[in-house]
């Protein structure tokens, strides 16, 4: 089992879950999140006053698999994501000890379902 954590922008979303449903990834995690990498942000006035924008809006998606469906899922987010331009996202992927379904106590691969 695996964890695949993907931050992506937030404008790529709806392609990313229509990448993940072709893919047979149903079940997913979405949260909202800011953050910087190589975009390093911008600068923006208010008022006559600069102010420096270093956190971007992110879109954060978390999504446990079984083995067989970690490629599967890495290809749709990336298929769904990628423009080619700086600020795309980054995915990372953990090993995922354990997995309980709390309505019916199924663990590990049969809880991910």
């Amino acid at each position: 089992m695996k964890l695949i954590t993907a931050y992506i922008q937030p404008h790529k979303l709806q392609d990313v879950k229509q990448a993940l449903y072709k893919a047979d990834v149903h079940k997913m995690s979405v949260t909202n999140a800011l953050g910087c990498g190589a975009q390093k942000g911008y600068h923006e006035s208010y008022r006559g006053v600069e102010f420096e924008v270093n956190l971007l809006k992110k879109v954060r998606l978390e999504i446990a698999v079984n083995e067989d469906f970690v490629e599967k899922t890495i290809e749709a987010i990336i298929a769904g994501a990628r423009t080619g331009s700086i600020g795309d996202g980054k995915i990372f992927v953990t090993e995922l000890s354990d997995c309980v379904r709390i309505r019916t106590g199924e663990r590990d691969g049969a809880a991910i379902g």
